[in-house]
């Protein structure tokens, strides 16, 4: 969290979004690790699909203003359906979308449909959108931003932990990146370790896969947002290593 704080300062970054869907030891969200947190210099949190995973959290997620789940889960699920945080009168609204492609832990509605509702709610209450698209396949995710380029300032994607090389602008000024990469430890497989993962691969006997603890980076991305147009003007990848080391990549 310290590095998050010398990226700030550096970059002059107004608004950090995170997703915390693992931040509860690999399995989903609790409300002190989210105060935890916003009070390191994130502005706003997102979930997916394992929102649910820590007991006693889908009575406690209302009370947490800056903290929204997937807006595509059963209208009657507990949670915000967004959440709209703000710098100098530059109002950001945040928004997840669950894919459908093999995603079968949690059932979730058309994430397309979604973001349409979703975006024509915002559009008098924000003067730009951030539309994450946690999903598995990246068919999903890229076809989601093109269908919503021009209408939302950002897609990025999460969920397969692995940072893609394809950040870029859509032609109608959506930035777009189809994975943003993990926060987490990078010696292990998807911020686990090794070990065990290989074992399962080997004899497809259930165990625990412990978190890793090795090589932690903190990665995501850039955007630069037009204030007029609510639409991009920059979009860049950025990995931080826990020895300080910077890679940045467009």
């Amino acid at each position: 969290m310290r590095r998050l704080g010398e990226l700030r300062r550096e970059e002059s970054i107004d608004l950090v979004v995170a997703n915390a869907e693992n931040a509860a030891g690999g399995a989903g969200l609790t409300t002190a690790i989210a105060h935890e947190l916003l009070a390191c210099g994130i502005d706003a949190l997102t979930l997916g699909d394992h929102i649910w995973d820590q007991r006693g959290f889908p009575s406690e997620i209302g009370e947490l203003a800056r903290v929204c789940r997937p807006y595509n889960l059963a209208p009657q699920c507990p949670g915000r359906t967004h959440t709209v945080i703000e710098k100098g009168g530059f109002r950001l609204g945040v928004v997840t979308v669950l894919g459908r492609q093999f995603m079968d832990k949690i059932h979730a509605d058309c994430p397309f449909r979604a973001a349409d509702a979703k975006l024509r709610e915002l559009r008098d209450q924000t003067d730009a959108v951030l539309l994450e698209v946690h999903a598995e396949a990246t068919s999903e995710k890229i076809a989601l931003g093109y269908y919503v380029d021009g209408r939302a300032a950002a897609v990025l994607g999460t969920h397969t932990h692995v940072p893609t090389a394809d950040p870029c602008i859509l032609a109608r000024g959506t930035a777009y990146i189809t994975d943003v990469g993990m926060t987490g430890p990078y010696h292990g497989v998807l911020g686990r370790e090794m070990q065990p993962v290989i074992a399962r691969f080997l004899d497809g006997m259930p165990r625990k896969f412990p978190v890793a603890d090795m090589d932690a980076r903190l990665c995501g991305c850039i955007v630069g947002i037009d204030r007029d147009s609510g639409l991009a003007l920059e979009m860049r990848s950025v990995c931080l290593r826990q020895e300080r080391e910077r890679d940045t990549g467009t």
